[in-house]
């Protein structure tokens, strides 16, 4: 039951991690800037002030990590395989093995 808490938590905040990221607006960074188009600006774009949807992808960023960590250590059901339940194929029947005959000498 927790699992299911956690993993509904996760896609939550997935989704809007998603929603933040593609709400933000480009820093400019296209391929006149790179030849000197970009004129007042560093080579990484201008500075600005952290606003609240550069903090919220910080947040929801670490949340997205933390949480694929927990989920993934917690989802682990003992040291079972995927594929323990699973018959393999059967083994093929194996002929018996008659010994050669000895080799005889001429004399």
């Amino acid at each position: 039951m927790l699992y299911y808490l956690f993993a509904t938590l996760y896609v939550l905040s997935c989704l809007l991690l998603l929603l933040v990221v593609l709400l933000q607006q480009g820093k400019g960074g296209d391929i006149s800037s790179a030849f000197g188009g970009g004129g007042s600006q560093t080579a990484f774009g201008a500075r600005a002030g952290a606003t609240v949807l550069t903090r919220a992808t910080t947040v929801l960023g670490a949340l997205f990590m933390i949480g694929a960590i927990l989920l993934g250590v917690y989802g682990q059901h003992g040291t079972g395989s995927v594929l323990s339940g699973v018959k393999g194929p059967a083994p093929a029947p194996v002929a018996p093995v008659t010994p050669a005959p000895a080799p005889t000498t001429p004399k």
